[in-house]
């Protein structure tokens, strides 16, 4: 028995089964496996099963696995979307745009001008833009990052005239509550941005809403995410399997 991918194999089930009962198809919600704190090993165990998408929240963390993918799973690379797509879903420092603008291939935590003008000018012209999103804080909670609903805007007009950068949607990540229904209502609020700012910009790359992880991953779907952030119910309580 593989607890690792078993637990993955549930998760995706879980993934399809809210789809289903929401009248969504599967293929439009993607998974992103929240790796911060796992091993390597159990990353390249995950991607060679057919996991594409990682997260990380911690840069120097994060290097040394990209590092490791290069040198492990290059034979992956010969396969249609089957070599590791790489979100940084941490907080960006000044000091750190260099490394996630030429390692990474997502970011979900932009909510600053200034970062993204850092993040264009820094990503390397060979690669393809750095895809991100605007971190939005639908709860306002006082210790969150993130902008207010009312900002996404102005900063999403700002971002698009970056060529560095393709802006492909928001993030979301609210306190958890344990009630459903106040779940799907707070996840609702990203999903009303969401949309209202698809109609200001027209835009087509305009396509991401990333909402939801372990615990309210099924609100998540029923409230729209199109990718749900999942670390725990994969790889168990940090230094478990």
């Amino acid at each position: 028995m593989n607890i690792l991918i078993d637990q993955w194999t549930a998760v995706r089930e879980r993934i399809e089964a809210a789809c289903l009962r929401f009248h969504r198809s599967p293929n439009d919600v993607r998974l992103l496996a929240v790796s911060k704190t796992v091993p390597f090993e159990r990353v390249a165990q995950l991607a060679r099963a057919g996991q594409v998408d990682f997260g990380e929240n911690y840069i120097q963390e994060a290097l040394e696995k990209i590092q490791a993918s290069c040198l492990e799973l290059d034979d992956l690379k010969t396969k249609p979307n089957a070599y590791p797509v790489w979100h940084c879903i941490g907080p960006v420092q000044s000091n750190k745009t260099k490394w996630v603008a030429t390692q990474f291939d997502w970011l979900h935590t932009l909510d600053r001008l200034k970062i993204a003008e850092r993040l264009s000018e820094q990503r390397p012209e060979e690669l393809e833009p750095l895809r991100v999103l605007i971190q939005v804080n639908v709860d306002q909670g006082q210790t969150k990052s993130g902008v207010s609903p009312e900002e996404v805007l102005a900063l999403a007009k700002s971002v698009m005239s970056l060529k560095g950068l393709c802006l492909k949607g928001i993030m979301t990540m609210p306190d958890f509550d344990p009630d459903y229904d106040t779940q799907v209502a707070l996840h609702g609020i990203g999903k009303a941005v969401f949309d209202q700012v698809s109609k200001e910009l027209g835009s087509p790359h305009w396509d991401t809403l990333s909402m939801g992880m372990t615990q309210d991953l099924e609100a998540a779907v029923q409230a729209g995410s199109t990718m749900v952030r999942v670390g725990t119910a994969i790889f168990g309580a940090r230094g478990a399997i």
